[in-house]
């Protein structure tokens, strides 16, 4: 933390940060607490775990998590803390850097204190304190890979954290086992899936003879893989950063002192990844470049790191996630590979002129688009998407919380919508389109409330898609197979009309699997009837209850020549002999079923990561 004095007080890097981001922070006094006051301690004995940073002998940050029951850090004296942890002696970085090469039972009196930071955090609850300190005394005992670490801290400083970005876990001690896997770059396949996995991490900073450790949070895979690669490229990571405008001190020293060090750790396996290297703060459109719809992003090259196999002393069970943890932003590098084309200029605008309702969830809405068509140079390609900018209607600006609408805090209100209406055969004609959607979400339940009878007119930033998803008529000796849940018919609908008017129902080769919610069928009687000649190729799979009403949607879905199956896909519903294409347009939980299913096979998946 930055300061040790009887006030904290913001350090140079911490108003520069202030500044460069228009915060207002440097206007008002930092917060915290001088020493070890009672309410904090008291949440320190109530937490089962505490990260720990601190430098190594070249001045390289490390962090590392200990504890694994509560009560494993506890006060004993005034502004002193006592620490027992189990700890892995041989890998740990941390431990190595605090006691150094001294052998077991030797007690390690650092001159003047070994200086540290520390996160007491309690997942299950949501609440952490940081602490700032000097380590007092040090002493493992136990068997040469693992051993109790005993350590007493003099705290100087403490401060309650916000709990915005913390997913729940339940935590129990577990004796580890450690095994070195890797100490070398690249960093070897297990590291770059628990990364992939992740949903935070532990990092710490430093900043003269101040030290800061700290937690970021999010979605699984928050944290990106820039480059992982031999020689001058290196192994680069990214996240973005959530912490808006209550930017203290991670952000202030890796201004001044862009060294970093991390703990990523898998909670189910106790596995860990260590790293230290440099940090690189991105702002506005430098962040957006390499992670689209990022206002502030941090870059780290890593410099050194240790994987470790069941290295940590706990581990957890994941619980409820934070409320507040936006989408995964990936990189663009990402995007572009997967054909997701991202644009941050305004190429058109998108006017609102009709609102359909299909289900009680879901709408159909027409827009016009303009400037005239012909100079869009072909709009749109059937089954592409279309990216929206909402912000200028749904922005609100900066605040710290949001409990009423907590996803909105880190929203940049861009959204992608599938077209589900089939591109226009004439530009010089007057062009629009439609999207059909489920209303889940600000924009959706913003599009679902307004007043058609007042202009709403939207930026448009881009069309996109593969061109993968597009069913081609004239496949030799592979029969196309569609598959879809809810709204993810709708790249087939803006296809099916050409694909039907090229072919005809007796020589097409289509299968379309279609499983839907039985409060949704008037969406299957709907798309049945504006895309004439699909039915016969549709088989739906219909989950939940099925009432009166539903019933009549079943009839009419029979009639037009569609059949139905009253429960969930299964297997042998998707396989069978000869050749045969894949397309997948469901949610993320049934494609990764689907892809089980399917191994082998040739597959195209419409993605939903944009």
């Amino acid at each position: 933390m930055a300061s040790l004095s009887e006030q904290p007080v913001w350090h140079p890097g911490e108003v520069a940060v202030h500044k460069l981001l228009s915060a207002p922070n440097s206007a008002y006094e930092k917060p915290g607490s001088k020493g070890l006051p009672a309410p904090y301690a008291y949440r320190i004995t109530a937490s089962p775990i505490v990260a720990l940073g601190t430098l190594d002998p070249g001045d390289r940050p490390w962090t590392t998590i200990l504890g694994g029951e509560r009560g494993f850090a506890r006060p004993v004296a005034r502004d002193t803390l006592a620490v027992a942890s189990l700890v892995d002696r041989q890998h740990d970085p941390v431990v190595n850097a605090l006691l150094g090469d001294s052998g077991e039972g030797e007690v390690v009196h650092p001159d003047g204190g070994k200086v540290i930071s520390a996160l007491s955090i309690d997942l299950e609850n949501r609440d952490r304190v940081k602490i700032s300190g000097r380590m007092a005394v040090g002493v493992t005992t136990g068997r040469d890979s693992v051993g109790e670490l005993q350590m007493l801290v003099k705290v100087e400083e403490t401060l309650g954290n916000c709990p915005k970005y913390m997913n729940k876990k339940v935590i129990r001690a577990h004796l580890p086992e450690p095994k070195l896997v890797s100490d070398t770059l690249p960093l070897p396949g297990e590291a770059l899936d628990l990364i992939g996995r992740a949903d935070m991490f532990f990092l710490s900073s430093t900043y003269g003879e101040a030290m800061d450790t700290n937690h970021r949070g999010g979605p699984a895979g928050f944290v990106r893989v820039v480059r992982n690669e031999d020689g001058d490229g290196g192994v680069v990571l990214a996240y973005p950063e959530y912490s808006g405008n209550r930017l203290y001190e991670t952000l202030g020293n890796l201004y001044l002192n862009p060294k970093l060090g991390l703990a990523i750790p898998d909670f189910e396996t106790s596995n860990v990844l260590y790293v230290t290297g440099t940090a690189e703060i991105l702002v506005g459109a430098d962040a957006a470049a390499l992670l689209p719809h990022t206002k502030l992003a941090i870059k780290i090259s890593v410099s050194s790191a240790k994987f470790v196999r069941d290295g940590l002393p706990f581990r957890g069970t994941a619980g409820q996630m934070s409320p507040y943890n936006p989408p995964v932003r990936r990189l663009t590098t990402e995007l572009t590979s997967a054909g997701i084309a991202d644009r941050s200029d305004t190429i058109a605008t998108a006017t609102l002129t009709n609102r359909m309702s299909i289900a009680p969830a879901i709408n159909r809405y027409s827009f016009t688009l303009s400037p005239a068509p012909n100079t869009l140079l072909q709009p749109w390609k059937a089954g592409q998407y279309i990216t929206l900018d909402f912000a200028p209607e749904l922005d609100m600006g900066w605040s710290h919380m949001r409990p009423d609408d907590p996803q909105s805090l880190n929203d940049d209100f861009v959204r992608t919508f599938t077209i589900s209406s089939p591109p226009p055969t004439d530009l010089h004609e007057s062009t629009g389109f439609e999207i059909t959607v489920r209303t889940h979400g600000p924009v959706t339940r913003f599009l679902s409330r307004h007043n058609i009878r007042v202009p709403l007119e939207i930026p448009v930033l881009g069309f996109g898609g593969e061109d993968d998803v597009r069913i081609s008529a004239d496949e030799k000796d592979k029969l196309p197979v569609f598959i879809a849940a809810g709204v993810g018919i709708t790249p087939l609908m803006a296809q099916a009309g050409a694909l039907i008017g090229v072919k005809s129902s007796e020589t097409l080769q289509l299968r379309v699997l279609w499983s839907l919610r039985a409060t949704d069928l008037p969406l299957a009687v709907d798309v049945l009837d504006r895309v004439a000649g699909l039915a016969p190729f549709v088989k739906l799979y219909v989950t939940g209850v099925v009432g009166v009403s539903e019933r009549q949607d079943l009839a009419k879905i029979e009639a037009s020549g569609a059949s139905v199956e009253a429960r969930r896909m299964k297997r042998d519903d998707i396989t069978g002999n000869g050749r045969r294409k894949y397309y997948l347009c469901v949610g993320m939980d049934m494609q990764r079923v689907l892809m089980q299913w399917l191994d082998g096979q040739e597959v195209v998946a419409e993605s939903f990561n944009y």
